[in-house]
């Protein structure tokens, strides 16, 4: 388990050992928000592990202020996209060598009202949109996956990405639900009346992290349970490969995968 908030994480992952009886769970810190933070999970998971079967892309910060990460990118692009990126990338060589890893990369149905406006990935020159800044990070969510997916064809390893539905978990500490008496007494109830318990939300990730009939299916959108169509934006295969490129650079992959070699 690899979180922030290692107080956090390590009672999660006691509360999963207790239940389980399974005593091979273990907290490991990560901040998607700091590239070397990233980079030193990575260099534990290439030495320590011997194997990776799978890998949850689950963290996300939603429509926060106009926050910057460590590496001064737009919080909610930094975290939800590049962070994830940066990740997958540093542990792909390892997830290769298992047999029939899979990848799944937890976006959301805000992708629908993305934009990626490459101009101004960072939010550097127009007027700041937090909304806009989520959808555009969900979006790239989705083009992430497919243009990983393109990427490992002829290899064991897939990448697929979903939906997980309205969880009733701290993501939408920000959204400011409850901050006015319309909000609190109209809008709460039919939220609540949606939403999902976090072990709700948490099935369509386990889903395609182990169902057998899954295996070698890649490069797929999933809402819930089910394979479904994304936004038309999330089927641009150019797009999918310029923000691959963008990305790149801005984390400066190249020498970040030097860096983080099996010792």
């Amino acid at each position: 388990m690899a979180c922030r908030d290692m107080g956090k994480c390590e009672n999660a992952a006691r509360d999963i050992r207790g239940k389980t009886l399974n005593h091979n769970v273990f907290a490991r810190h990560l901040d998607l928000a700091s590239s070397k933070s990233i980079k030193e999970f990575a260099k534990t998971i290439i030495n320590e592990e011997e194997r990776v079967d799978v890998l949850i892309n689950n963290a996300a910060v939603m429509r926060c202020p106009h926050w910057k990460t460590e590496d001064n990118f737009e919080m909610q692009f930094g975290v939800n996209h590049l962070g994830h990126f940066l990740l997958t990338n540093l542990l792909l060589e390892k997830m290769k060598r298992s047999e029939n890893s899979r990848i799944i990369n937890v976006s959301s149905l805000a992708h629908i009202a993305g934009d990626i406006d490459f101009d101004d990935l960072n939010w550097e020159k127009k007027k700041y949109n937090t909304k806009a800044a989520y959808c555009q990070s969900k979006l790239a969510n989705v083009l992430f996956t497919n243009e990983l997916a393109k990427r490992l064809q002829g290899t064991k390893l897939t990448a697929n990405s979903l939906h997980p539905g309205v969880a009733d978990t701290e993501l939408g500490r920000h959204t400011g639900m409850h901050q006015s008496a319309f909000s609190s007494t109209i809008l709460a109830p039919l939220f609540w009346f949606l939403v999902k318990s976090p072990k709700q939300a948490a099935q369509p990730s386990v889903y395609l992290a182990v169902a057998e009939n899954l295996q070698g299916v890649s490069g797929k959108y999933f809402n819930a349970l089910k394979e479904k169509e994304p936004a038309p934006q999330a089927l641009d295969e150019e797009s999918a490969r310029k923000l691959w490129e963008e990305s790149a650079k801005l984390v400066h992959l190249e020498e970040a995968l030097t860096e983080c070699k099996a010792l």
